[in-house]
């Protein structure tokens, strides 16, 4: 992704929709249903695209971090009849 080219000044519609400019979305590979993530930040709204970029980039960024081994623990502890044991 390249950096800030200019801001621009968006309309909300009365569903909470929002246009953006259609450079932008060429730039950004936002096609027609497109995901977004929407964060709320101390600075405003942030929305990032969920396009196919933007997940090959994440690519191994968690390698090494045991975030699989921590999902498959949840996981398990999720199914019906599982038994957890908690320290008294």
């Amino acid at each position: 992704m390249t950096t800030v080219h200019e801001i621009k000044t968006v309309t909300f519609g009365t569903k909470g929709q929002v246009v953006i400019a259609s450079r932008m979305r060429r730039e950004l590979s936002i096609q027609r249903g497109t995901k977004a993530a929407v964060v709320v930040t101390p600075e405003g709204i942030l929305i990032k695209p969920v396009t196919p970029a933007n997940i090959k980039s994440l690519r191994g960024s968690l390698k090494g971090k045991g975030v699989l081994k921590a999902m498959m623990e949840d996981r398990r502890l999720e199914r019906p009849g599982t038994v957890t044991h908690f320290p008294t």
